[in-house]
């Protein structure tokens, strides 16, 4: 008895702790930065989420509840350093989120990036990084209540020479690479590689017209099972020719578009070979000085982080508005749906039907009030939708949560 109470009264410490050291920093923020070049932050969330694991509808959760309370303590670092001509951008956060029942998802998260913004001369500019990521794999795709981490590496380089007033030529390089701690999403491990090189003509309005060509491999580590047997065909190569165009329409309203053809193909059963138009289309529109719109299409490939499945064809489009309510309150709200057609391995073809994938739909509603400028505090509902498709094996659910967060900046 009197260890539960020492626990619980540990517990409710733990819980009042970060709100008092977010006060105490807050009060710091208020006053002035710490410096022009680095900018500490600190910010603390808790969110209530009914399906965590993302079950189908009816099935109980997994040795407990469906939902859960989580929280997540998050610092770090902003760095913002010109070199000269040069300018080098970089962050670091670290992360400790915690779970109030399924406390061994308990993790520790991890976000770093840096970038080299580089010129020479007057003709030559380009930027070179690297980015890592650590943080919890979504419950989309694979229910479970053991804990999955998923790391994501970047690198990348990129030049491009303006060898006109109007012209300029351009070329870059990226490397993505994905692992998974659990031993059943190991085969989700894989490095995607993606070049490109193309041209653009830069109008004097400020709008850009280009046309880009780009080669995209992905390369799977570990082969899938089936019936205790090796299934390779997961790796595939993508060639795409695309327009890359932003265009001011006018002064309210942008568009940027990276659409046209692609072709995708694996290493075996050249059957499932996928090609067509491919690509993503961003509509910005601001009528209003504090009411503001942007609307999305999309045709794409995407991987799908489960244990059958590994690529997918997605098309959707979402919408998304904000309004600067005041000075310090902001409001905004979106819409996204998404549906997918999915590929199977092992020279198995679904139907191209409407029966060959599903459909998730996900809308938000959010409030940001900041007192200061370097603080602020939100509070934001989700509910996402899946309609599910027993032919796939991928079931229907449905999930809704509310968030709130503060964040302080130095």
């Amino acid at each position: 008895m009197t260890l539960s109470l020492t626990m619980s009264k540990r517990r409710g410490a733990l819980r009042v702790l970060p709100l008092a050291l977010l006060a105490a920093l807050a009060q710091g923020a208020a006053h002035a930065a710490i410096s022009d070049t680095i900018h500490p932050f600190v910010s603390l969330a808790y969110t209530h989420d009914d399906n965590l694991l993302r079950l189908p509808d009816g099935v109980p959760g997994l040795k407990g509840p469906r939902g859960d309370n989580l929280r997540q303590v998050q610092a770090g670092l902003l760095l913002e350093r010109p070199i000269g001509r040069q300018k080098l951008t970089a962050s670091a956060k670290v992360s400790r989120v915690t779970f109030d029942h399924y406390d061994q998802l308990d993790y520790n998260g991890k976000d770093f990036s840096a970038d080299l913004a580089w010129q020479l001369g007057n003709h030559l500019d380009g930027h070179v990084g690297a980015t890592y990521n650590q943080t919890l794999t979504p419950f989309t795709d694979f229910h479970t209540d053991e804990r999955n981490l998923r790391t994501q590496r970047r690198q990348y380089a990129d030049g491009a020479w303006r060898f006109h007033p109007s012209w300029r030529v351009r070329a870059g390089f990226s490397r993505y690479k994905y692992n998974y701690d659990l031993q059943a999403q190991s085969v989700n491990d894989r490095t995607e590689d993606l070049a490109e090189a193309g041209i653009d003509y830069l109008a004097a309005s400020g709008s850009r017209v280009g046309l880009v060509g780009r080669k995209l491999k992905g390369k799977y580590q570990n082969p899938r099972l089936r019936d205790g047997r090796p299934v390779f065909g997961a790796s595939w190569d993508q060639d795409e020719i695309k327009a890359n165009v932003y265009w001011l329409a006018s002064g309210v309203t942008q568009v940027t578009l990276l659409a046209g053809w692609a072709r995708r193909s694996y290493d075996f059963f050249p059957q499932r070979e996928s090609s067509g138009l491919n690509g993503r289309v961003r509509v910005d529109w601001r009528p209003l000085g504090k009411l503001r719109f942007a609307a999305q299409g999309w045709r794409e490939f995407a991987a799908v982080e489960s244990t059958f499945f590994s690529n997918s064809l997605n098309r959707g489009g979402g919408l998304e508005a904000t309004w600067d309510i005041s000075a310090k309150l902001q409001a905004t709200a979106s819409t996204r749906r998404d549906r997918r057609r999915f590929e199977t391995l092992g020279g198995v073809a679904l139907p191209a039907g409407g029966d060959s994938g599903d459909a998730i739909r996900y809308n938000t509603l959010g409030l940001m009030y900041a007192p200061q400028p370097a603080i602020q505090i939100g509070v934001n509902a989700f509910q996402e939708r899946r309609s599910g498709n027993i032919l796939v094996g991928t079931g229907s659910y449905k999930a809704n949560g509310v968030s709130v967060t503060a964040s302080a900046q130095f």
